[in-house]
């Protein structure tokens, strides 16, 4: 265990075993945070579902890696190796998967679809839905406009939500179905996601499920699921920052020596050999999906975040999560604000529907209120950080402007 840890499994046990409170946390968690809740004096940051806030311990880590890189040149790379491994294994714990290789460091959440895309030797027939994130819409499109996937889409209903009974009704005739945990304009977290997968699966349909929006927020056991495939990465709910993502394969995909285009030096067998065989030979299991040299100060970047996460529990996060969105949708509420994405069938934010949310998020961001948005409306999104003094003071000022 690192200094990292200790430090901060300390401080979790101090919290006890109940229910996570504002209280406690104030006390115990919010010292691990000085640097960035420093901010606070003149800005309530409630755009956690975004860049999560950094832990100062953050700072230490990522100069451990940069320190051994100035002390040990070379040699560095023994070091940086055993934190990927240490990071690929704590990721794959956090997801309830028994074998850290199945975690495939990524540096984006799109990076690992287009992995999944290049393990096809033909056109993969694709299903996906018209509420994926920007970037993985994007990709799919560039892959169809390149003739290098079919696409079929499903449209949100008439309550702007996805439903898994459309999916599975087209399911005959793919190979991949692509899509959402939790969706990025409105927050809905897809339901029946078991059953999506049982009815592909016996047809024949691989799977690839986008769990960036609810991973670190929402519990998820992806070797239960028996996902084929998922992508997501620090960016978010584990305080990681950017650059520091994953690509999960299943144990039945990596057993059936699935590769891909996307290689390198790294996914060979016994790289440092530096032999140069026809056909290439791809390591054993995961590590066959790697491709070639990496940035290894992103898993120093990503270490804290994922030791507090994991620390804590994610149930228990969840909770304190659904706690802290009922009291900020009573506020709304009471202010007459109308807004959606409360209980358990959303993810960790709010949506404010706005017919200018851009500039609704400017004009809050000068107020020193800091929320994002996208097409749905305004997001605001409480963590563990926020106070419920810091939740009223932000309602009272969006009234005041949109009132």
């Amino acid at each position: 265990m690192t200094a990292t840890h200790t430090h901060i499994a300390h401080a979790v046990a101090a919290l006890g075993d109940g229910p996570l409170s504002e209280p406690a946390l104030t006390a115990h968690i919010h010292p691990l945070f000085k640097q960035v809740l420093a901010r606070d004096s003149h800005e309530i940051y409630l755009a956690n579902h975004s860049l999560g806030r950094p832990l100062d311990a953050t700072a230490a880590d990522m100069a451990e890696g940069s320190a051994t890189w100035f002390e040990q040149l070379d040699d560095a790379w023994g070091p940086w190796w055993s934190e990927m491994e240490a990071w690929r294994a704590a990721t794959a714990n956090l997801l309830g998967v028994a074998r850290g290789d199945c975690i495939v460091p990524k540096t984006s959440a799109g990076q690992g679809l287009r992995a999944v895309l290049n393990s096809y030797a033909g056109t993969p027939r694709v299903l996906s839905t018209e509420a994926e994130f920007d970037s993985i819409d994007h990709i799919l499109k560039q892959y169809a406009a390149q003739g290098r996937a079919e696409l079929h889409w499903v449209a949100p209903d008439a309550q702007g939500l996805i439903q898994v009974d459309e999916l599975i009704a087209r399911l005959d005739g793919m190979d991949l179905v692509v899509v959402s945990q939790v969706f990025f304009a409105s927050g809905q977290v897809l339901q029946d996601i078991p059953r999506l997968i049982a009815a592909a699966h016996a047809r024949g349909v691989r799977v690839l499920l986008d769990v960036y929006h609810g991973y670190g927020v929402l519990p998820l056991d992806l070797a239960s699921l028996g996902v084929d495939y998922a992508i997501a990465g620090s960016y978010k709910y584990l305080r990681g920052g950017p650059g520091v993502c994953w690509l999960y394969v299943s144990p039945t995909m990596l057993d059936a020596g699935h590769t891909t285009l996307d290689t390198g030096w790294f996914a060979k067998r016994e790289p440092f050999a530096y032999r140069r065989p026809m056909p290439p030979e791809f390591a054993a299991g995961g590590d066959a999906w790697l491709e070639s040299t990496f940035n290894p100060l992103g898993f120093y970047q990503a270490r804290a975040g994922l030791a507090l996460v994991t620390a804590m529990g994610v149930a228990r996060l969840r909770a304190y999560s659904l706690q802290q969105k009922g009291y900020l949708s009573d506020l709304l509420s009471t202010h007459g604000i109308h807004h959606f994405g409360v209980g358990e069938e959303a993810g960790a934010f709010i949506t404010i529907p706005h017919a200018d949310p851009m500039a609704l998020a400017s004009q809050l961001k000068t107020a020193g209120i800091n929320g994002d948005a996208r097409a749905a409306g305004l997001r605001l999104c409480p963590d563990l950080l926020n106070t419920e003094a810091q939740m009223r003071q932000a309602v009272e000022v969006l009234a005041a402007m949109v009132g």
